[in-house]
């Protein structure tokens, strides 16, 4: 009874200190006098859920001291004590929204890092095509914009330019002394017409005849310049009324292969045979007079390139040429080839008119910046054998060089010397004391170049690609690279295994269709049977974009004898050194500017993703001027094959009208599951002219062009 007395005392103590506030919450505690005592007799702990479900009347944990919502002894007002919890409540709000921001941002973040790959490709490639496809309307635009001048037909040249040849062949590339012509290529000196063939051009023999046996009206050349010629491989030809010919049953034919069997010899070889045994594939002829040189060392699987300079007539890269063998025009006269460092096994010059001795030894030193560390210099001349002072003195000066260079001198017999460049670079720095020639700087020792200036000091010794030719992978392994060497070019073995199975794929598919229209529409030479194909069609091929060489590799894989001039656009990924390195040949060029090369050269002229690249840049050239370009190298009845994006190809529809190719389209359906692609197929109206083919890939499309003897 006691214990109820003091618990309603209590209670209306409680209710009597807060007499003063208007709370609703007194009138429920009034009407039930045991729920409150209940409370109050509980422990603090237990008030706690009050707290949160009275936060106006929350007790102190003393159940013996007076209320702190009392303003009488704490000073603090029942309003100030909301606002503090107001306070924390936004606080707290404020802190969640933080929080869940924080986490929409991350989770944002995360998803877009985790995107597929193949997503990542599909929006690429969807980016390409809206790319692309501005560029075909723009093009289309500005072809609107010519009015009805757009279908004009390019006009063809006259008789004189039989043999044009841009940036050579003009009054302004002569040189001061009149002997040859230098390059000089400008965008006035490009030519805005079609060059036509001889009017009795001839279709080239099958290869191997054709390497043997050249029609003598295919190239510009007089019976006086074929007699009188003073090199070696020129003296071996025999002119008759319609035929020149490089083989016969006299010695003539056996002097290369002796002479092929002395250099072997001086090499310490059994034989020629054994060339590739000491790592010798890649041969730069200088001066090659009309490749029967490189013509004889082919079937030893070695490759020459031959390089002289430009000649008006009776030239010997045109001839060289003609008989299916890789050559270019070239001078080591006033710039550097347009070769990287260390790009040949062994530089060959036999009476190749060259004067080493000229420019304080200039040329030998480009000689040496394109040779290979353990590679072979062989030079044979009347000079090495020189018996007037003059010569001899001539002579002492280009051995005192070779040593400077770090050259050994391996034999010499007759008028023929063999040099072998060192394999170590500490020879240079083993040199006396401000040596002639010194090592190129860092500035002046680039590793590609594109027609530089000679340079007067000892290149190639910083390149990363120093490594002798005896310590690198003997042909064919070349073509596959070590891991090392890919490295060195920032590429692994999965990159060239991939592009090597890529381009096989393509090639096949290439042939498959070739073939059947070689047979049914190609027309058979007077004499001849119907050949296995391609080999009556295709021996010179120039692709005019080859990355890693994968064309190159993928024509020699299905056993086509061919062989390929890699060109690599200086406005792209320079893989140069790669193409080299596998043991193939191949140049940098600048697709604005007339290739180094005569009319009617090549049999096969393949562009793949070239227009994709030219059109990514702010060219001084347009679309026409290169496919008149591709019209003079194609010779008659030569084929052209365009794979690049369907917009693009598109693009080029109109071209082939203008330059008097029949163009057509087709649509066929890939054997992997790829899309319906429209492909477009060209041949030109004419006595040679023939209908080309067509292939697809995914997002490409294929123009399949040939060119004719008379475009008339």
């Amino acid at each position: 009874m006691q214990s109820v007395t003091m618990a309603t005392a209590l209670s209306r103590r409680f209710s009597g200190n807060n007499q003063g506030l208007s709370d609703p919450l007194d009138s429920p505690v009034k009407d039930k006098p045991e729920k409150e005592d209940n409370v109050i007799g509980q422990s603090p702990s237990d008030l706690g859920y009050l707290s949160v479900k009275f936060p106006s009347r929350l007790l102190s944990t003393d159940g013996g001291s007076p209320s702190k919502l009392s303003p009488n002894e704490n000073g603090f007002s029942v309003d100030s004590s909301l606002r503090n919890r107001q306070r924390l409540t936004l606080l707290l709000l404020r802190m969640s929204l933080v929080v869940i921001v924080i986490l929409a941002l991350t989770g944002s973040f995360w998803w877009t890092i985790t995107i597929t790959s193949s997503s990542r490709v599909h929006i690429y490639h969807s980016y390409r095509r809206l790319q692309e496809q501005l560029v075909s309307d723009l093009w289309d635009i500005g072809e609107l914009s010519l009015g009805p001048s757009k279908l004009k037909e390019v006009e063809l040249c006259s008789e004189e330019f039989e043999n044009f040849v841009p940036c050579y062949n003009t009054s302004e590339t002569l040189d001061s002394d009149s002997v040859e012509y230098e390059r000089r290529c400008s965008y006035g000196m490009r030519q805005n017409c079609l060059v036509v063939p001889p009017v009795n051009y001839k279709i080239p023999l099958r290869w191997p005849t054709g390497r043997d046996v050249i029609w003598v009206a295919n190239v510009k050349i007089t019976a006086q310049e074929v007699l009188s010629s003073g090199s070696l491989t020129k003296r071996m030809m025999m002119l008759d009324e319609e035929q020149i010919s490089f083989r016969s049953a006299s010695m003539m034919f056996d002097g290369v292969e002796d002479y092929s069997h002395q250099i072997a010899e001086m090499l310490g070889l059994r034989n020629e045979s054994n060339f590739i045994q000491v790592g010798v594939r890649t041969i730069l002829d200088i001066g090659c007079g009309y490749g029967s040189f490189g013509a004889y060392l082919f079937s030893k699987e070695l490759l020459t390139m031959c390089v002289a300079s430009y000649e008006a007539s009776g030239s010997q890269v045109q001839l060289t040429l003609e008989r299916g063998l890789p050559a270019m025009i070239g001078s080591i006269t006033t710039n550097q080839l347009p070769y990287p460092s260390l790009s040949y096994d062994m530089a060959h010059c036999a009476w190749c008119g060259v004067d080493w001795d000229k420019k304080d030894g200039l040329y030998l030193l480009e000689v040496d910046r394109v040779l290979r560390p353990g590679g072979y210099f062989v030079w044979t001349s009347p000079l090495t054998n020189a018996r007037s002072k003059e010569n001899q003195k001539r002579w002492n000066f280009v051995r005192d060089l070779a040593v400077n260079l770090c050259w050994e001198l391996l034999n010499q017999q007759d008028e023929t010397v063999v040099w072998k460049k060192t394999n170590k670079r500490g020879c240079y720095y083993a040199r006396k004391p401000g040596a002639l020639p010194p090592i190129c700087s860092k500035w002046n020792d680039a590793e590609s170049s594109y027609y530089r200036p000679l340079q007067n000091c000892i290149g190639g010794t910083r390149s990363r690609r120093w490594i002798a030719i005896g310590d690198r992978p003997t042909w064919p392994l070349s073509t596959k690279l070590n891991a090392n060497e890919l490295q060195l070019l920032g590429l692994h073995s999965e990159d060239l295994a991939d592009d090597s199975a890529h381009w096989n794929t393509i090639v096949r598919d290439y042939w498959s269709l070739l073939s059947p229209v070689i047979f049914s529409d190609h027309p058979k030479r007077p004499g001849d049977e119907d050949p296995s194909p391609p080999y009556n069609m295709v021996r010179n091929v120039l692709d005019m974009n080859a990355r890693f060489g994968g064309f190159n590799s993928a024509l020699l894989d299905t056993k086509k004898s061919v062989w390929v001039m890699n060109v690599v656009p200086v406005n792209g990924p320079d893989y140069l050194p790669l193409i080299l390195d596998r043991g193939f040949v191949g140049v940098l060029h600048d697709w604005c500017e007339a290739f180094p090369s005569y009319p009617r050269t090549y049999d096969m002229v393949h562009a793949d993703g070239l227009l994709t690249l030219e059109t990514r840049k702010n060219r001084r050239c347009t679309m026409l001027d290169l496919f008149v370009e591709i019209d003079r190298l194609l010779r008659p009845e030569g084929w052209l094959i365009v794979r690049d994006a369907a917009a693009l190809i598109e693009s080029t529809r109109s071209l082939t009208a203008r330059l008097k190719w029949d163009a057509r389209i087709m649509e066929i359906e890939s054997n992997n599951e790829e899309r319906l692609l429209e492909v477009v197929t060209c041949s030109v109206p004419g006595k040679h002219g023939v209908p080309s083919i067509q292939f697809t890939g995914n997002d490409m499309l294929i123009a399949m062009c040939t060119s004719v003897a008379d475009k008339q």
